[in-house]
């Protein structure tokens, strides 16, 4: 690929901006055209935020959600259900069944699914401090994980995992498509499929 007639400093620019999920090198490209035409009113204030953010966001300790407190306002809001534990992959399928509304106990963010391919093993992801918090007064798990092979496999791996504790094991109806990640669906799904889920 040839090099744009420009710096290097928006050479970085757009190859960061390309790293972003669902941007190419040509619609970063244009992300960055936009950001330089509208530097007063987009760039400076997205510059300003991201330093914010990187300096005052932190991961909870507790569930591994993302926040400016640790343990984040899901870990503190006393009115949630304690006794209930939903088990995402990533911080972004937290966010969707929060959007959703259709949840009002605990989560527990397990960084990722366990993938021979990728080299992710269970030792990599957020286990140990699972069973740990399951054993601490949890009665039902909930399993939302992805529907895609990887999901499916890290369900049935800490079902098995939980299978010592005097927890109930649920899973998220297949009202989820297959392939399909908790982030693209829309509330009406996740909604139907928390009311569907049943036990393992």
């Amino acid at each position: 690929m040839a090099s744009l007639p420009a710096g290097p400093e928006i050479e970085r620019l757009i190859q960061l901006l390309a790293k972003l999920p669902g941007l190419g090198p040509r619609s970063a490209r244009r992300a960055a055209l936009t950001l330089l035409k509208k530097r007063d009113i987009l760039l400076d204030p997205l510059a300003n935020a991201m330093r914010d953010a990187a300096s005052a966001i932190k991961t909870c300790e507790t569930c591994g959600n993302l926040d400016t407190t640790c343990p984040c306002a899901v870990c503190r809001d006393a009115r949630r259900e304690t006794h209930v534990l939903c088990v995402v992959e990533d911080v972004a399928d937290l966010w969707a069944l929060e959007r959703a509304g259709v949840f009002r106990g605990r989560y527990h963010v397990l960084g990722g699914a366990l993938s021979a391919l990728d080299g992710v093993t269970p030792e990599r992801l957020n286990v140990a401090s699972l069973v740990a918090r399951v054993s601490d007064g949890v009665d039902e798990v909930i399993l939302a994980m992805n529907a895609t092979v990887e999901g499916q496999t890290t369900a049935h791996y800490l079902m098995d995992t939980l299978a010592s504790t005097n927890a109930k094991v649920t899973r998220l109806a297949h009202g989820v498509p297959v392939g399909g990640e908790l982030d693209y669906l829309d509330e009406g799904t996740l909604s139907a499929a928390f009311k569907a889920r049943r036990s393992l």
